[in-house]
């Protein structure tokens, strides 16, 4: 065999050996992660956030790096190569980034898919967070693989890296009912309130950690403070709080459970609580809240947390919609409408865990929080429409929609807040209309009519057949008859859809801001933008829109007349009229029906939202860099004459 031949054998030989092994390589470790997610299919995960890089080798802990494209331009591989090595080379991870071409985002392997590079969408416009708090939420559920252990790391402004921290979190949400091997995988809250798993099955344990880029272009090499740490995790912890709560059904979280997940939290914060529950709200006069909970099988309560340190000097109340169940009432909703009402009481879980957070990071002025709870179900006992309740304010409301009772318990719960707490701010929160919804969740719809012998069939798919009501789209049209040339008004009876669709004041991400005061509007925004809770504002104009509520017997009805007139501004101003138009205060009402989960699972919407909006009342450095500073005394006169 001559040198050559047996050069080129040599090197035939070597190669086939390079290829066994690198084939016994990837079938190990796919075996491993395949191992890892068929037995740990239901790993609880718990979340730790790190105030530096350390050091991981991404085959045995994989590793997402999320950034917008510019960022990642910036980074260097030095930067980033204690999550990368041994396993990528200075040379792949460049090649990589230049690879990247977001289309909104994209993703590229830079090493057996444990090892991701993912950009961020480049375009964000006015109305969206600068953080892409959306797109970091999907990329990080999509691209994780449930291990015992893997990294995320967020390469971000300083500014951006609340919005996106909050947005790892969303992607980990804790409640379940699956089973593997006959285990109950149910997650509840211990004694102590907080404690996320259960204890029979295995972890999984998500590091995230941030390279912040400063406004210059170059690296920060300082690390997180210790205390802001501290309050993003204690943030993680109240967003899971929230979103498990609202996915939980009524059969799992009536007014009783939900009751006692408050306590749970009082007894964690070592604060004061109060209950008034059943018979006792009629007595005391809260006709909103036990004219719609009492034909449930559990009675309604009124929960008040309250923080008060010393020194404070504002009262700031936090109310919250906490409907465990909206069958609609005696005004019932249709089969397809009534699924998703679990997620009713998304106002008052938000409040729940945004009070828990903001007492975490050393709330230094009064706070109390509020929950109206009840579950609107049908019964011997139920409200009809016709009844006549006396709330709180004192003022009397004609019922001529049960499944208008969300703003009958806020009603009760603002008006609690200044009659006995004196808050000098008030914000309701609450999945309040389906005047946020959406025509493109209308199921197809065939309207049949005649115009003397013929017989029309008209399909409605688009907004343009629809004027929108809370729980109803009144199809109403104009149908040309082509012989006779003359246009038709037809009307057809309302047809039910959910009421949790997709958005149309403000679209499925955006809540709805309502409010007396135009800073705190601004404030609101801003605070949507930063903390990626994002808002929009609805009109405020209480002189052309309360009207609609007239009632010829009762001070008011608790259903508008028109249904085209403003939806979710009357519904919002229903609740403002029982603290009065003249409040001297700030009144601040979000609406977020749509935002408050996406798909079928629970967001945790409003808990960064309320804490970026009173972050500068916080210890909390990071909170108070994003905060809105005070430009508007609480107590200063908004209602102008």
């Amino acid at each position: 065999m001559s040198l050559t031949r047996l050069l080129n054998f040599n090197r035939r030989v070597k190669l086939f050996k390079l290829t066994i092994i690198a084939k016994r390589f990837l079938n190990f470790s796919n075996s491993r992660y395949k191992s890892d997610l068929t037995s740990n299919q239901k790993m609880t995960v718990d979340l730790k956030f790190n105030a530096k890089l350390t050091q991981a080798d991404p085959h045995f802990k994989p590793v997402l790096i999320i950034g917008q494209l510019r960022h990642l331009n910036i980074l260097k591989f030095s930067d980033i190569k204690l999550k990368l090595e041994p396993r990528v080379t200075e040379e792949t991870f460049t090649k990589a980034v230049a690879c990247l071409h977001p289309s909104p985002t994209d993703k590229i392997s830079l090493y057996l898919d444990v090892a991701t590079l993912a950009a961020v969408p480049l375009k964000c416009s006015r109305h969206n967070t600068p953080s892409r708090a959306h797109a970091i939420t999907r990329l990080v559920k999509n691209n994780t693989l449930n291990v015992s252990e893997e990294n995320v790391v967020i390469v971000c402004e300083r500014s951006d890296l609340f919005a996106s921290a909050c947005a790892v979190v969303r992607a980990f949400p804790l409640y379940s009912r699956k089973t593997a091997n006959n285990t109950n995988t149910r997650v509840t809250n211990s004694d102590t309130g907080i404690k996320n798993a259960n204890d029979n099955f295995g972890k999984t344990l998500v590091n995230v950690e941030f390279i912040v880029v400063e406004k210059n272009g170059t690296i920060a090499r300082n690390e997180l403070d210790a205390f802001d740490l501290k309050c993003l995790q204690e943030v993680e912890k109240a967003i899971r709080l929230t979103a498990r709560i609202v996915d939980t059904p009524c059969n799992e979280m009536n007014v009783d459970n939900f009751v006692e997940e408050v306590e749970c939290i009082a007894r964690e914060l070592n604060c004061e609580s109060s209950i008034i529950r059943g018979e006792q709200l009629r007595e005391r006069g809260f006709g909103g809240i036990y004219g719609v909970g009492k034909g449930a099988a559990v009675p309604p309560a009124l929960v008040l947390l309250s923080h008060e340190p010393k020194g404070a000097q504002e009262t700031i109340a936090l109310v919250g919609k906490g409907i465990v169940y909206d069958t609609g009432g005696l005004s019932i909703k249709g089969k397809t409408a009534m699924p998703g009402m679990k997620r009713d009481c998304g106002g008052a879980a938000a409040i729940l865990g945004a009070f828990y957070a903001a007492v975490k990071c050393d709330f230094k002025q009064n706070l109390h929080a509020i929950f109206c709870l009840a579950e609107n179900s049908v019964g011997p006992h139920a409200t009809r429409p016709d009844d006549i309740h006396t709330l709180y304010s004192g003022r009397t409301v004609e019922i001529n929609n049960t499944d208008a009772e969300g703003r009958l318990v806020l009603a009760d719960g603002v008006c609690y807040a200044q009659k006995n707490l004196k808050a000098n701010i008030i914000l309701d929160m609450a999945t309040l209309t389906g005047a946020q919804l959406d025509a493109a969740h209308v199921p197809r719809t065939y309207f049949s009519y005649q115009v003397g012998q013929r017989e029309f069939k008209h399909l409605c798919t688009c907004l343009s057949d629809f004027f929108v009501d809370s729980h109803y789209y009144s199809m109403i049209w104009k149908q040309t008859d082509a012989e006779s040339n003359q246009s038709m008004l037809i009307s057809s009876k309302p047809s039910r859809v959910s009421t949790f669709g997709k958005a149309i004041a403000t679209g499925k991400y955006h809540g709805a801001v309502l409010t007396n005061s135009e800073e705190w509007e601004v404030k609101s925004l801003e605070a949507g933008r930063k903390s990626g809770d994002l808002l929009a504002p609805i009109i405020y104009c209480p002189e052309l829109h309360f009207p609609e509520f007239a009632s010829a017997i009762a001070d008011m009805k608790n259903s508008v007349a028109d249904r085209n007139n403003a939806q979710s501004s009357c519904a919002g101003l229903f609740v403002g009229a029982h603290l009065g138009f003249d409040y001297p205060g700030i009144w601040i009402h979000v609406d977020m029906a749509a935002p408050v989960h996406f798909g079928e699972r629970a967001t945790g919407y409003g808990v960064a939202l309320l804490l970026t909006l009173f972050g500068n009342h916080t210890n909390c450095s990071m909170l108070q860099e994003i905060a809105s500073n005070d430009s508007e005394p609480p107590t200063k006169r908004v209602c102008r004459d």
